[in-house]
Protein backbone atom coordinates (compact mmCIF):
# COMPACT_ATOMS: atom_id res chain seq x y z
CA UNK A 1 0.00 0.00 0.00
CA UNK A 2 1.32 3.40 -0.93
CA UNK A 3 1.02 6.25 1.52
CA UNK A 4 0.27 8.84 -1.16
CA UNK A 5 -2.49 6.79 -2.78
CA UNK A 6 -4.16 6.22 0.58
CA UNK A 7 -3.74 9.90 1.49
CA UNK A 8 -5.19 11.08 -1.81
CA UNK A 9 -8.14 8.70 -1.46
CA UNK A 10 -8.84 9.95 2.06
CA UNK A 11 -8.45 13.57 0.92
CA UNK A 12 -10.94 13.07 -1.90
CA UNK A 13 -13.42 11.43 0.47
CA UNK A 14 -13.03 14.30 2.98
CA UNK A 15 -13.80 16.68 0.07
CA UNK A 16 -12.71 19.97 1.66
CA UNK A 17 -13.48 22.03 -1.46
CA UNK A 18 -16.96 20.52 -1.66
CA UNK A 19 -17.55 21.25 2.01
CA UNK A 20 -16.37 24.87 1.82
CA UNK A 21 -19.77 26.39 0.95
CA UNK A 22 -21.43 24.57 3.82
CA UNK A 23 -18.67 25.43 6.27
CA UNK A 24 -18.74 29.08 5.20
CA UNK A 25 -22.51 29.22 5.65
CA UNK A 26 -22.25 27.63 9.11
CA UNK A 27 -19.54 30.11 10.16
CA UNK A 28 -20.82 33.21 8.36
CA UNK A 29 -21.87 34.99 11.56
CA UNK A 30 -18.39 34.69 13.14
CA UNK A 31 -15.59 37.18 12.63
CA UNK A 32 -12.43 36.03 10.85
CA UNK A 33 -10.34 35.49 14.00
CA UNK A 34 -13.05 33.46 15.75
CA UNK A 35 -13.72 31.52 12.53
CA UNK A 36 -10.07 30.43 12.39
CA UNK A 37 -10.18 29.29 16.03
CA UNK A 38 -13.35 27.30 15.39
CA UNK A 39 -11.84 25.71 12.27
CA UNK A 40 -8.68 24.76 14.16
CA UNK A 41 -10.75 23.23 16.98
CA UNK A 42 -13.07 21.37 14.62
CA UNK A 43 -10.19 20.10 12.48
CA UNK A 44 -8.44 18.85 15.62
CA UNK A 45 -11.57 16.98 16.69
CA UNK A 46 -11.81 15.47 13.20
CA UNK A 47 -8.18 14.32 13.38
CA UNK A 48 -8.76 12.73 16.79
CA UNK A 49 -11.83 10.92 15.47
CA UNK A 50 -9.95 9.65 12.42
CA UNK A 51 -6.97 8.44 14.43
CA UNK A 52 -9.26 6.81 17.00
CA UNK A 53 -11.08 4.88 14.29
CA UNK A 54 -7.83 3.98 12.57
CA UNK A 55 -6.38 2.31 15.64
CA UNK A 56 -9.50 1.24 17.56
CA UNK A 57 -12.21 1.24 14.91
CA UNK A 58 -12.72 -2.49 14.68
CA UNK A 59 -12.91 -2.77 18.47
CA UNK A 60 -15.36 0.11 18.76
CA UNK A 61 -17.59 -1.28 16.01
CA UNK A 62 -17.62 -4.80 17.45
CA UNK A 63 -18.25 -3.49 20.99
CA UNK A 64 -21.25 -1.50 19.75
CA UNK A 65 -22.28 -4.42 17.51
CA UNK A 66 -22.38 -2.14 14.46
CA UNK A 67 -21.76 -2.98 10.85
CA UNK A 68 -19.94 -0.49 8.59
CA UNK A 69 -23.17 -0.09 6.60
CA UNK A 70 -24.93 1.12 9.72
CA UNK A 71 -22.32 3.84 10.11
CA UNK A 72 -22.83 4.96 6.50
CA UNK A 73 -26.62 5.04 6.81
CA UNK A 74 -26.61 7.00 10.07
CA UNK A 75 -24.10 9.47 8.67
CA UNK A 76 -26.27 9.94 5.59
CA UNK A 77 -29.29 10.62 7.77
CA UNK A 78 -27.34 13.23 9.75
CA UNK A 79 -26.20 14.93 6.54
CA UNK A 80 -29.76 14.87 5.21
CA UNK A 81 -31.11 16.54 8.36
CA UNK A 82 -28.37 19.19 8.21
CA UNK A 83 -29.17 19.84 4.54
CA UNK A 84 -32.90 20.16 5.24
CA UNK A 85 -32.22 22.61 8.10
CA UNK A 86 -29.97 24.66 5.82
CA UNK A 87 -32.64 24.82 3.10
CA UNK A 88 -35.52 25.43 5.51
CA UNK A 89 -33.97 27.13 8.56
CA UNK A 90 -37.31 27.87 10.28
CA UNK A 91 -38.58 24.31 10.09
CA UNK A 92 -37.50 21.76 12.64
CA UNK A 93 -37.34 21.02 16.29
CA UNK A 94 -35.06 22.92 18.62
CA UNK A 95 -33.36 26.25 18.49
CA UNK A 96 -31.78 27.72 15.44
CA UNK A 97 -28.00 27.54 15.34
CA UNK A 98 -27.65 30.88 13.56
CA UNK A 99 -26.05 32.60 16.54
CA UNK A 100 -24.22 29.57 17.89
CA UNK A 101 -20.88 28.29 16.78
CA UNK A 102 -20.62 24.63 15.85
CA UNK A 103 -19.09 22.17 18.28
CA UNK A 104 -18.06 18.86 16.70
CA UNK A 105 -21.28 18.69 14.63
CA UNK A 106 -21.53 19.44 11.66
CA UNK A 107 -17.94 20.40 10.78
CA UNK A 108 -15.73 17.86 12.58
CA UNK A 109 -18.23 15.12 11.97
CA UNK A 110 -19.87 14.32 9.59
CA UNK A 111 -18.16 16.75 7.16
CA UNK A 112 -14.46 16.12 7.81
CA UNK A 113 -14.53 12.83 9.68
CA UNK A 114 -17.71 11.45 8.21
CA UNK A 115 -18.93 7.90 7.80
CA UNK A 116 -17.30 7.53 4.39
CA UNK A 117 -13.83 8.41 5.66
CA UNK A 118 -14.30 6.25 8.75
CA UNK A 119 -15.51 3.32 6.63
CA UNK A 120 -12.53 3.77 4.30
CA UNK A 121 -10.16 3.77 7.28
CA UNK A 122 -11.79 0.65 8.69
CA UNK A 123 -11.52 -1.03 5.29
CA UNK A 124 -7.88 -0.03 4.81
CA UNK A 125 -6.92 -1.08 8.33
CA UNK A 126 -8.50 -4.52 7.88
CA UNK A 127 -6.97 -5.03 4.42
CA UNK A 128 -3.50 -3.90 5.56
CA UNK A 129 -3.23 -4.73 9.28
CA UNK A 130 0.56 -4.43 9.27
CA UNK A 131 0.54 -0.97 7.74
CA UNK A 132 -1.05 1.09 10.50
CA UNK A 133 1.92 3.46 10.68
CA UNK A 134 1.69 4.10 6.94
CA UNK A 135 -2.06 4.62 7.26
CA UNK A 136 -1.44 7.03 10.14
CA UNK A 137 0.91 9.05 7.93
CA UNK A 138 -1.68 8.98 5.13
CA UNK A 139 -4.34 10.30 7.52
CA UNK A 140 -1.99 13.09 8.61
CA UNK A 141 -1.25 14.05 5.00
CA UNK A 142 -4.93 14.09 3.99
CA UNK A 143 -5.91 15.95 7.14
CA UNK A 144 -3.09 18.47 6.67
CA UNK A 145 -4.16 19.24 3.10
CA UNK A 146 -7.77 19.59 4.22
CA UNK A 147 -6.70 21.82 7.11
CA UNK A 148 -4.77 24.13 4.77
CA UNK A 149 -7.76 24.48 2.47
CA UNK A 150 -10.02 25.29 5.42
CA UNK A 151 -7.58 27.85 6.81
CA UNK A 152 -7.56 29.62 3.46
CA UNK A 153 -11.30 29.34 2.87
CA UNK A 154 -11.55 33.12 2.37
CA UNK A 155 -8.96 32.93 -0.40
CA UNK A 156 -10.83 30.12 -2.15
CA UNK A 157 -14.08 32.02 -1.74
CA UNK A 158 -12.57 35.12 -3.40
CA UNK A 159 -10.90 33.16 -6.21
CA UNK A 160 -13.71 30.72 -7.05
CA UNK A 161 -16.66 32.88 -6.03
CA UNK A 162 -19.96 31.60 -4.72
CA UNK A 163 -20.82 29.72 -7.91
CA UNK A 164 -17.39 28.16 -8.21
CA UNK A 165 -17.56 26.79 -4.69
CA UNK A 166 -20.99 25.34 -5.29
CA UNK A 167 -19.80 23.63 -8.45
Amino acid sequence: MEILSAASMLFLIMDPLGNLPIILSVLKHLDLKRRRKVLIRESSFALLILISFLFAGQSIMSFLNLAPGTLSISGGIILFIIAIRMIFPNIGVGNSMDDEEPFIVPIATPMLAGPSVIAALLLLSTQHPGSLVQLYIAVLIAWGATFLILMFCGFFHRILGERGLKV
